[in-house]
């Protein structure tokens, strides 16, 4: 289950409901995000949203991997981590509209998308910001024997953050039940990683900390699902973290004011080539000529569920007034009268 950066996906062993349902991820993470586009243009969301189109890969490859009880943190960019960890499209979509039928009450929007239900703390938009909060999380799966294994989701831009190299160096040093997945893009925003560091290879950076790390193709699912199942496991045995380097692609801008001028026709022509939408149906189809029938349906289903979740959003109540004071920590604070007193501050 291995390919070169620029060669096809080789399905090996993988049965064919397996592949299938693989390809099935990847539509679904891929269609909605296309529809999340569309429906931003129209002004139907609120905010902004940052895009996960080509790097599906690497949500669904690792999501894979983990068992029902393991859990994520995710960045800015966290629809399709949210959709691969089990998030419905209407509790996700309905979030992105602020309805309080949203996965997070339409108190988080696109960039805290999650649900702890299916093991996804709602994500950190702070760069680097996940690398901290999994620590946490795995030390308390390894001091209450959970055999659990969280799975830290971060661009190539957060290892350049000292919350990065204290977190990964705190978890190495406790043996701590974490896989590491750098989603390296390229880019910083708009700024190319080479151009502020020095050391080619995300990878390169485990040594520092004592622990294993490989480099994959994050365009290929099953590469990356390798990888995760092999982390996994190692994390789970008591072994401590493991760094995994994806290397993926954004298709879209960083966020949808960008208009990626810091790119080159080619270098995009070159990487949406590597689709992994359309490398897994060449390799299904390569295997079973047969099979677009198949593929054929789950295009059809996949769209049959955005359009209801489309539906169930749109038709969903906006959250009540007082909803706002629920889920913190501390009480509404309550203005003083200021009647019969000075204006002038003491």
């Amino acid at each position: 289950m291995t390919s070169s950066p620029m060669g096809a996906i080789d399905l090996g062993s993988i049965e064919p409901d397996d592949a299938l349902a693989t390809y099935r991820e990847l539509c679904r993470l891929r269609r909605f995000e296309d529809k999340v586009y569309q429906l931003f243009l129209k002004g139907e969301l609120p905010g902004t949203v940052h895009q996960y189109q080509g790097q599906e890969a690497v949500a669904v490859g690792v999501c894979q991997a983990l068992e029902s009880g393991d859990w994520i943190t995710s960045t800015h960019r966290p629809h399709g981590h949210a959709i691969a960890k089990g998030v419905s499209m209407r509790a996700a979509l309905a979030e992105l509209y602020g309805k309080a039928t949203g996965c997070c009450g339409g108190k988080g929007g696109s960039m805290h998308l999650g649900d702890p239900e299916v093991g996804m703390v709602p994500a950190i938009a702070i760069v680097a910001g996940g690398v901290s909060i999994v620590s946490g999380m795995g030390l308390a799966f390894k001091l209450q024997r959970t055999g659990q294994v969280a799975a830290c989701f971060f661009g190539e831009g957060a290892t350049n953050e000292g919350a990065f190299h204290e977190g990964v160096n705190f978890a190495a040093v406790q043996r701590l039940p974490i896989v590491y997945v750098c989603e390296n893009n390229l880019y910083g925003a708009s700024t190319p990683y080479h151009a502020t560091t020095l050391v080619p290879e995300v990878a390169e950076r485990a040594a520092a900390y004592g622990i294993p790390a490989v480099s994959v193709d994050g365009m290929n699912p099953l590469a990356v699902r390798e990888a995760t199942a092999v982390a996994r496991a190692r994390a789970a045995a008591g072994d401590g973290p493991t760094l995994i380097e994806a290397k993926t692609y954004r298709f879209a801008g960083h966020s949808r004011g960008d208009a990626k001028k810091y790119r080159t026709r080619d270098e995009e022509e070159q990487w949406k080539g590597l689709d992994p939408i359309d490398r897994m149906i060449t390799a299904i189809c390569a295997r079973d000529p047969q099979a677009s029938a198949a593929l054929a349906l789950i295009d059809e289903q996949v769209a049959a569920e955005i359009d209801d979740a489309v539906e169930f959003a749109r038709s969903s109540p906006d959250p009540e007034v007082g909803d706002a004071f629920t889920d913190a920590y501390a009480e509404p604070f309550a203005m003083p009268s200021m009647a019969g007193t000075s204006a002038v501050a003491p």
